[in-house]
């Protein structure tokens, strides 16, 4: 099913080129095989699409290449049963001449100012530039702020003499992948495209719905590239609002965690977010930043997120203080005290370590002479600014410990047995009962 919003076609964007119309077999290639790059790559192929996959990486094609996949929602054997059907994993950029559709899933980062850097994504595009030729679908999927598409893509794949609109095709259509979701992947997660015409918004409909179940066409690139900011950004705001009434409702000494659970039984207009530790991962910590950046050009700032990136950003800096207070309540000083962090990533049942609460969370632990443990079934070593931290064993540590804090409620912990081990325990995520248990 396809939802359109598109704007009147014109005389100038109606049509598309016969030499355009999109082959039987596309040849893709996706720039950047990374979360977002490798999951497409491998779904494409598996579509019955040819596909190449391009990275600057010479580790990680090599990896590839021999079916190690460094991407949880990419199995080795799903990686394996593409490469057998013909993907094919590259370092060289010539593979771009041959490309009917490129799709670009390269890193937008934030620098050190805490602007956009959009250096990945200007390399890829002047490489598909260097080799674009006339019916080529050019697709950005890396998340930015809007106007990105037809103000810095454009110029750049335009730059060689092709016209776009007319000699090629561009859209956005923002990635929405949710690393360790058992029910949502790239296929049954309805995609966004907004192209730079209609015509082009038709190509890149088309060239996704060869396996994505459902596309939503947007009015234009701008629509498309805000979709995505508006969803991180909701959940940024929100989670910053619970965050900020746990720290109120513990002064005022009320459980939150059974006040929220009230207000989830309303069934309409309510939806339950939870506080926790701090937020991670490349979206909720990075996306916002783009909008803001994005109104500050207008010439005023957009408090809502940068108030929520204020309240979120604290929040590793408060369950350190909470763990100093409850060490104290309990005659201990932080100082040589055993503290064990269960959970180190950035949510539950991954790997992925991008932005974890439990670095800054850890750095401040340490900053105050605790003796740092830590454990996380999904991660195998772990270093604070190059400091080795010892892992715990859980068996061996936590009844020893004087202080256990559940960081991240990964579901291959035994949480009753948890609380049964551990004499003194902070849980940050609420999952947790028992005499010993403080909530955050």
């Amino acid at each position: 099913m396809e939802q359109s919003f598109g704007r009147p076609p014109d005389a100038s964007t109606a049509s598309w080129p016969a030499s355009a119309a999109p082959a039987e077999r596309p040849r893709l290639v996706v720039l950047g095989l990374g979360y977002v790059g490798l999951p497409l790559a491998v779904t494409a192929a598996r579509a019955g699409l040819e596909v190449t996959g391009l990275d600057v990486s010479a580790e990680t094609v090599a990896e590839l290449r021999q079916g190690r996949s460094h991407v949880g929602d990419v199995a080795d054997e799903e990686l394996r049963t593409a490469l057998e059907g013909g993907f094919r994993p590259t370092t060289d950029p010539s593979c771009l001449a041959a490309a009917d559709v490129a799709v670009i899933c390269v890193p937008t980062p934030l620098t050190s100012a805490g602007v956009p850097d959009l250096g990945a994504v200007t390399a890829a595009t002047r490489s598909v530039a260097a080799h674009l030729r006339a019916g080529t679908l050019v697709v950005l999927e890396s998340t930015t702020y809007p106007g990105t598409t037809e103000d810095l893509v454009l110029p750049l794949l335009e730059a060689g003499g092709l016209v776009g609109g007319r000699d090629f095709a561009l859209a956005f259509s923002p990635e929405r992948i949710d690393p360790g979701n058992p029910h949502y992947g790239l296929a049954n997660t309805p995609k966004v495209v907004g192209g730079y015409t209609p015509a082009c918004s038709a190509r890149a409909a088309a060239f996704y719905r060869r396996f994505v179940e459902r596309v939503v066409v947007t009015r234009g690139t701008r629509e498309a590239e805000m979709a995505k900011l508006l969803e991180n950004t909701y959940r940024h705001v929100n989670i910053a609002l619970v965050n900020e009434m746990a720290v109120f409702c513990d002064d005022l000494g009320i459980d939150l965690w059974d006040a929220i659970d009230a207000a989830a039984t309303k069934p309409f207009g309510f939806h339950a977010f939870l506080p926790g530790p701090g937020v991670g991962g490349h979206c909720i910590p990075i996306d916002p930043n783009y909008l803001s950046y994005t109104v500050r050009q207008l010439g005023y700032p957009f408090r809502f997120v940068e108030l929520a990136q204020e309240i979120n950003a604290r929040m590793p800096a408060y369950v350190a203080s909470r763990a100093q207070r409850l060490l104290n309540d309990h005659a201990k000083p932080v100082r040589g005290s055993v503290v064990v962090l269960l959970g180190v990533t950035y949510k539950p049942d991954v790997a992925d370590e991008r932005e974890s609460p439990a670095q800054p969370v850890a750095r401040r632990l340490l900053g105050l002479g605790a003796d740092l443990r830590w454990h996380d079934p999904h991660v195998d070593h772990w270093a604070i600014d190059g400091t080795v931290i010892p892992r715990a064993d859980l068996d061996r540590d936590l009844p020893g410990a004087d202080l256990t804090v559940l960081l991240q409620a990964h579901a291959a912990y035994d949480l009753d047995a948890i609380a049964k081990a551990a004499p003194l325990i902070l849980d940050t995520r609420g999952r947790l009962d028992g005499q010993t248990v403080e909530r955050l």
